[in-house]
């Protein structure tokens, strides 16, 4: 019972308040360390599989400096994970003080940190002085003394904001962070050859193996489905022991470990059924397991009179809430690891669910790593590009321009990285070990040449990195940064667009168009505004709604076809698509939403993937769009200055006859409520601006409805009460 112990105590810091003190750490490298051992967790049959890409890790020696200003004197508590010194306006202290007396009046305050194995990480404590993000940090601090002693004061020495989470108490070591766990029990056991136990649904966590005795072998088998757990030749996990009296070997790794009665698993798992088999001397009376979760407040929301789409949105709320582990992972089962892919999408629908600001900088700091750079992001060259749309996405809707500056030079560091590798057209195509990956497609689509897809990426990074170069005061970079994305915007249609075939093609090859069109290039193209509201009009007709261009069957690419189709005020047909796909899915007894999923595929062709009869992940956080999807498009919810001091509702019902739902924001929420003929809407802080349509003039609760255009209205929102709006 030790785990639930730990994890009542981590639901508890979860919920406190942040304090005036915290644990600091030089920026990003707490992210990297627990990043690479939760990466790292990954294993297929028993096997150790680690990730495909460069692993960074963290500064082994930090120095963390204040300066400070004190009208009387202070006594500071001083902890650190590592060994440390202190210098007290440059004069090195005997020891490593615990407790510390600050005479008044200003000084500097220095602390170093060493720690080869977890990152070096500081805790100090006082009434005024103690460690935040107000602190600088720095790797190195380029020091050097003359012959006659004296210390160098020309250091080139570069400081950083300190790093900090919420370890906000001396005795909550960053280091010995867990994810909670609490208790479940199965929903059914069925015995035959084997015991065949059934959680009832997806879950994650570790297996409790009750009344545990005997001599002999005892073989667990994990599966998604029934077909996986039992077909023990080809299921993805599994874990195979042998129990000797109160010895339990983990027959994959030799490890031995002593129990009483009851063992738990040390590696935790995705499943939602397990099937155990065992030698004749081994007993189990019963298996349980430890759901282990991240603590997560759901602060968005969504209600309708369809219970289809009630049912969708509750299953995508709990798929992403199984990815959100210490980062954004991909899938619970299969690879565990962070993908830049998939974590922008689940930026995205976290802003419409959790509004969890630090797991996406926790995310960003991990996929991003540190200088030099020796390949894209996960090695795909679409994912750096989509890290770059993270970022600014990120201070859309948070507002957190500290975090911006923070992580700017890392951001020049890899646009750097990308700049170097274009072709003669300023343009990137796909060189020696760059990953193009674009999507799972169930056709041929080519990889070669310059993809319309990864120029449109290549150029929206572009004008992300000009942005914040703003953002970080950087005016030469804002310019240059600004200057190279109009260039390359200003060859997108000639290199692409075909007035043929109404489209951009698929990608160019020596200078030729191909004469392949797919939806990627097009959908991005819409909603990034890069065409003619006449070509936007064309592609609906030509790209997104022809059945005869290949289909999307991948929730990552539906994600974006859909917000293409939204964007296009295309509500009813999404809402349509929404309840034919991921309801299909649900027809199909989903419990959480899939990596991928073809309606033409019958039985356990649902279940395989990548060559194997069970590769396919049933709980992918791609699958969780309709979030986003209901969030921004139905409920029709925006920030339109950075978090959300200005906010814009566009609500459309799209073939519903009502719907309610909320949007957290910075400084709390945004309600609104749609039927036929009313709207309320109300927003804890901040300003915004109502859109509706009404064919004779609305009557509202207060303020004045304008009038845009013929039937379209907008009414000013203030924070605080509601607005009402009868409309028709």
């Amino acid at each position: 019972m030790k785990k639930i112990v730990v994890a009542f105590l981590l639901v508890l810091a979860f919920a406190a308040p942040l304090a005036a003190q915290t644990w600091i750490w030089y920026p990003g490298d707490y992210e990297l360390w627990l990043g690479n051992e939760m990466n790292n967790r990954r294993t297929e049959r028993g096997t150790f599989f680690p990730p495909f890409w460069k692993m960074d890790s963290h500064y082994v020696l930090v120095e963390f400096s204040k300066s400070i200003n004190l009208t009387a004197p202070e006594e500071i508590t001083i902890a650190a994970e590592g060994r440390y010194n202190v210098k007290l306006d440059g004069k090195l202290l005997f020891g490593a003080p615990r407790k510390l007396l600050l005479p008044s009046g200003n000084h500097k305050l220095n602390i170093k940190v060493h720690n080869q194995h977890t990152p070096p990480a500081l805790f100090v404590k006082g009434e005024t002085v103690h460690s935040d993000s107000s602190w600088r940090v720095t790797y190195e601090d380029k020091e050097w003394i003359d012959e006659s002693g004296k210390a160098s004061d020309t250091s080139t020495t570069v400081y950083s904001a300190a790093g900090c989470w919420n370890f906000n108490s001396i005795e909550q070591l960053p280091s010995h962070f867990r994810l909670p766990v609490k208790e479940q029990q199965p929903v059914s056991r069925k015995k035959d050859r084997g015991e065949l136990i059934d959680f009832g649904k997806e879950t994650f966590g570790y297996l409790v193996l009750k009344g545990l005795k005997g001599q002999g072998d005892l073989n667990i088998y994990y599966g998604e489905s029934p077909e996986e757990a039992q077909y023990t030749a080809h299921c993805e996990t599994l874990d195979r022991l042998r129990i000797a009296g109160s010895s339990v070997t983990d027959l994959a790794t030799s490890e031995v470990s002593s129990f009483q009665d009851e063992y738990t698993l040390k590696d935790s798992k995705a499943f939602r059924y397990v099937y155990i088999t065992n030698d004749e001397g081994v007993d189990v009376e019963q298996v349980n397991m430890l759901y282990e979760y991240m603590p997560e407040e759901y602060r968005g929301g969504f209600r309708c009179n369809d219970e289809e789409i009630n049912r969708i949105w509750d299953v995508a709320a709990y798929t992403l809430h199984l990815t959100t582990r210490e980062f954004f992972i991909d899938g619970i089962k299969r690879d565990r690891w962070v993908w830049s892919g998939d974590a922008l999408q689940s930026y995205l629908m976290n802003y419409y669910l959790f509004f969890d600001g630090d797991e996406v900088k926790r995310t960003t700091w991990l996929l991003r790593g540190k200088d030099p750079v020796t390949s894209h992001v996960n090695t795909i060259m679409d994912y750096t590009f989509f890290w770059f749309l993270g970022v600014y996405d990120y201070y859309k809707y948070t507002g957190d321009a500290a975090f911006v500056r923070q992580l700017y030079p890392r951001m020049q560091s890899l646009m750097d990285y990308v700049l170097s590798r274009t072709d003669d057209n300023g343009m990137v195509q796909g060189l020696a070990g760059d990953w193009v990956f674009v999507d799972w497609a169930d056709g041929a689509m080519s990889k070669q040449g310059e993809l319309s897809f990864e120029q449109i990426l290549f150029c929206k990074s572009l004008e992300t990195m000009s942005l914040c170069a703003g953002l970080a005061n950087d005016t030469k970079g804002e310019k240059h940064y600004s200057t190279l994305a109009g260039a390359l915007r200003g060859k997108l249609e000639p290199a692409f667009w075909n007035e043929h075939k109404q489209a951009l093609v698929h990608n160019r090859f020596n200078g030729q168009q191909s004469g392949q069109v797919t939806r990627y290039a097009n959908m991005f193209a819409v909603f990034f505004n890069y065409l003619t509201p006449a070509q936007q009009q064309a592609v609906k007709h030509s790209v997104l709604l022809n059945d005869s261009v290949m289909k999307i069957t991948t929730p990552y690419m539906r994600f974006y076809e859909l917000e293409a189709l939204c964007a296009l005020g295309e509500q009813g047909n999404v809402l349509k698509e929404i309840k034919s796909y991921w309801g299909g899915m649900l027809k199909e007894g989903a419990t959480s939403f899939w990596e991928k999923y073809n309606p033409a595929d019958k039985g356990a062709e649902h279940l395989a993937m990548y060559g194997r009869p069970y590769g396919k992940s049933l709980c992918h956080a791609w699958g969780a769009s309709p979030i986003y999807l209901l969030g921004k498009y139905f409920l029709g919810v925006t920030p339109v200055k950075e978090g959300y001091k200005e906010f814009a509702v566009r609500p459309v019902l799209g073939g519903l006859k009502w719907m309610e739902g909320d949007v957290p924001t910075p400084g709390g929420k945004i309600h609104v409520y749609m039927d036929k003929h009313a709207i309320r809407v109300s927003a804890s802080k901040g300003k915004g601006t109502l859109y509706f349509a009404s064919k004779h003039t609305p009557k509202v609760s207060r303020g004045q409805a304008v009038r845009t255009d013929k039937d379209s209205y907008r009414l000013n929102i203030d924070s605080g009460e509601e607005i009402t709006v009868h409309y028709d």
